[in-house]
């Protein structure tokens, strides 16, 4: 089966990640894949994972949230699709004008089309942040319904999809997976590189939808002394900011967005705690890959992660008042290392009974076959 993928390559982001392991799994699987996204040709930078054919959509600008794509792209796609003639289209959505033309696009070529559809959200409508992405799910629910299949990664998101118009049968819940293989507890030198005896990890976007400073605030507050470490893992618009108040003189360690995926995998088989403490979620792949190294985690219910979390697997974070609870949580974590040990084997086996991207591969399989055969009874 040919596969046409729509999606991201650069900046890095939740959805590049999810991109490059669902493709190269696909690729492993024997299927042919071609990945259409927003690129110069000429930039080496973005074609540094892939092992499928490639085609470049022309964009006037694109961030780690939107993309704003040129007259010229809807052209650009619908040639490039008339060339390849794929059995389907999946979209990992990109939060660009282009998602609301590729129904017509694919209606018009006779090709099944299915999403992802990754924005974040706060399920109980909390906070501004939370009313902002909840227009974004209005903005897009008449789209969506047009799509033959729609990705989501949790019962709540598919709940708030119903709720705004998009026919159940329609929404599909597969959850983002983690290879649990390459993402697994194992020996690493790097807290003692760091000579401490404890070591907190936040990995993902340093932007205001994940309350950072709610976190720095909390870890300043609880003043953990010289053994703890919190490493602040990754880039973004409030880095500079934030780092600025929140420096060695508090044992905070900025590392910046580590590209390598092997050493971040190292920084978190080091890590005692891992910590979100996100006011919006969709579900964190980076929660999943610090749960699958058998990681104590600490979250808010944002989006999915309290449900990924809950019943035990991790500690669950009201949005509202992180700081006040982190203040609390952060020494009972210091000084009772069997709790963060407790609690970082329930993780590994959460993601082993749930998230792994084997099994979510396979469903995704299984849908992709589903639409296959449908559309042949169509064409038929």
């Amino acid at each position: 089966m040919h596969i046409a993928w729509l999606g991201k390559k650069s900046p890095f982001c939740g959805n590049v990640t999810y991109g490059r392991e669902i493709t190269n799994a696909l690729l492993d699987r024997g299927y042919r894949v071609s990945f259409l996204h927003f690129s110069q040709p000429q930039n080496s930078y973005e074609h540094n994972w892939s092992n499928c054919h490639e085609v470049s959509l022309p964009f006037i600008y694109k961030s780690q949230v939107y993309t704003i794509p040129t007259f010229k792209s809807s052209k650009v796609l619908l040639r490039s699709l008339q060339q390849l003639q794929p059995d389907l289209v999946h979209a990992s959505l990109t939060l660009s004008p282009l998602d609301f033309l590729l129904p017509d696009i694919c209606e018009e070529l006779n090709i099944p089309l299915i999403a992802t559809f990754h924005p974040p959200f706060d399920s109980k409508i909390r906070n501004l942040k939370s009313s902002t992405q909840y227009l974004t799910y209005q903005l897009y629910a008449p789209f969506l319904a047009r799509y033959e299949r729609v990705i989501v990664f949790s019962e709540i998101q598919r709940d708030l999809l119903i709720k705004l118009g998009v026919p159940g049968d329609r929404v599909v819940i597969i959850p983002n997976g983690v290879d649990q293989h390459k993402y697994a507890p194992g020996y690493s030198s790097f807290k003692y590189q760091l000579k401490a005896k404890k070591l907190f990890i936040y990995q993902g976007r340093i932007a205001t939808e994940k309350n950072i400073e709610a976190l720095l605030k909390a870890w300043k507050l609880a003043d953990m002394g010289d053994d703890c470490q919190l490493l602040m893992v990754g880039d973004g618009p409030i880095r500079s900011s934030l780092q600025t108040h929140y420096g060695k003189e508090h044992n905070v360690v900025w590392l910046g967005f580590i590209s390598d995926e092997q050493q971040r995998i190292n920084i978190l088989r080091a890590a005692d705690v891992f910590i979100l403490p996100s006011l919006v979620e969709g579900l964190s792949i980076s929660l999943l890959e610090a749960m699958s190294c058998g990681i104590a985690c600490i979250a808010t219910d944002a989006g999915a992660d309290g449900e990924v979390l809950d019943n035990g697997a991790g500690v669950v974070l009201d949005t509202q008042g992180v700081t006040a609870q982190l203040k609390i949580l952060l020494p009972l974590f210091r000084n009772h290392p069997e709790m963060a040990a407790l609690l970082g084997n329930k993780a590994r086996q959460r993601v082993l009974e749930r998230y792994t991207l084997h099994h979510n591969i396979t469903k995704l399989e299984q849908l992709y076959l589903e639409i296959a055969n449908r559309q042949l009874i169509i064409n038929d």
